[in-house]
């Protein structure tokens, strides 16, 4: 057994067919299908069920394919921790952010990361909340950016910035003129909303719930871009955050943009880290908070902590990297050691031993025969 081998099971259980799966490899279908074959044979049992159509895993072979991918996901993480330690800001990040968040938050960010961190690769997937969750668990994401709040164990969650509601309105809407809004404003109110599965529908609709509005029915939004361009043709008025309505993004004429008086029902941006990547996903995490939010750092105190913070990185990397290779000598000093006390056991006479014997144990000297 190989990691190779639990590369193919792995991609096997992602794509339930073997020419997929072999290419996502890069191999041919009868070198995967024949690796597959010998790893059934070496733990002695099916781990796929195969069908001219299709394939499914068998309980052991799911089983397996979880195994294998926390596996995999280890052996990266000891890769890319021994990298770091040279150089604690190089490397490739992936990062996933969802598809209304991502056009409005990653203009002001990304040069300022980039700036930043001159070796550092940044990779960015955008995804509905349920599917960056699901990548970050599965090791195929190191980090993702989504609204608060959020509950996994497996997960390191870091509050990043908050940001208020503006409520956009037609040009012609009663509400056009009005001073700051109050939540009563919005009563008996009908809004535009986005569709089932996205985090901002959820916070917005905790607004309405509030205020006694309700959302207009029939349509459903698949982006904030949509919304705006449905209160500019006067279709309703909806819900933004300030991300979507602020430069660089351009203003549109036939909307009207209403602040609140206080802040109503804030959403709240988090980053969520893989926990091996916590200390410089950290980092990076703060640099993004000072790109679009200076107010968050004012304070002094808090300043002078983000000036130490590359000295930091390096200190938890490099400690990190230490212990990873501390650990992984360790474990094959008790692999060793077992294998060896079985062996001793059974009677068997090892390399070790002549070479001890040899080395150590003096021989009774020979009789001289005169």
């Amino acid at each position: 057994m190989n990691l190779r081998d639990l590369k193919y099971l792995v991609a096997l259980a992602d794509h339930k067919h073997f020419g997929r799966a072999a290419s996502a490899c890069f191999v041919s279908q009868p070198t995967l299908s024949t690796q597959i074959r010998k790893l059934e044979d070496e733990l002695g049992v099916s781990l796929v069920e195969r069908a001219p159509r299709h394939i499914m895993l068998t309980p052991a072979g799911r089983d397996a394919a979880e195994r294998a991918r926390r596996i995999m996901a280890d052996v990266d993480e000891m890769k890319e921790a021994a990298r770091r330690s040279q150089n604690p800001e190089a490397g490739a990040v992936r990062l996933g952010i969802f598809p209304t968040l991502g056009p409005y938050l990653l203009p002001h960010v990304v040069p300022r990361v980039r700036e930043r961190f001159h070796d550092l690769e940044l990779l960015l997937i955008e995804e509905k909340t349920e599917v960056i969750l699901r990548q970050l668990r599965e090791g195929k994401l190191d980090a993702g950016v989504l609204a608060l709040p959020l509950h996994d164990d497996q997960l390191h969650i870091e509050l990043l910035f908050e940001e208020p509601f503006m409520l956009a309105v037609p040009e012609t809407h009663a509400l056009a003129n009005s001073k700051p809004l109050i939540m009563q404003d919005l009563a008996h109110e009908s809004l535009l909303l986005l569709e089932d599965g996205h985090c901002l529908r959820d916070q917005a609709l905790d607004v309405c719930h509030l205020a006694g509005a309700g959302e207009k029915t029939g349509f459903r939004a698949t982006s904030l871009e949509t919304l705006r361009q449905m209160v500019a043709a006067n279709v309703g008025i909806t819900l933004l955050p300030v991300l979507a309505v602020k430069p660089p993004v351009a203003p549109s004429p036939d909307v009207h943009l209403l602040p609140f008086s206080a802040p109503v029902d804030i959403p709240v941006l988090g980053a969520v880290f893989a926990i091996g990547l916590l200390p410089i996903l950290y980092g990076i995490s703060m640099w993004a908070v000072t790109a679009i939010s200076p107010q968050q750092v004012s304070d002094p105190i808090q300043r002078r902590i983000f000036q130490l913070m590359p000295i930091l990185f390096t200190f938890m990397f490099a400690s990190f990297a230490i212990g990873m290779v501390i650990y992984w000598v360790w474990s094959n000093v008790l692999t060793f050691a077992q294998q060896y006390a079985i062996m001793r056991h059974q009677g068997v006479k090892t390399g070790l031993d002549n070479w001890i014997d040899r080395t150590f144990v003096k021989k009774p000297a020979e009789s001289v025969v005169k």
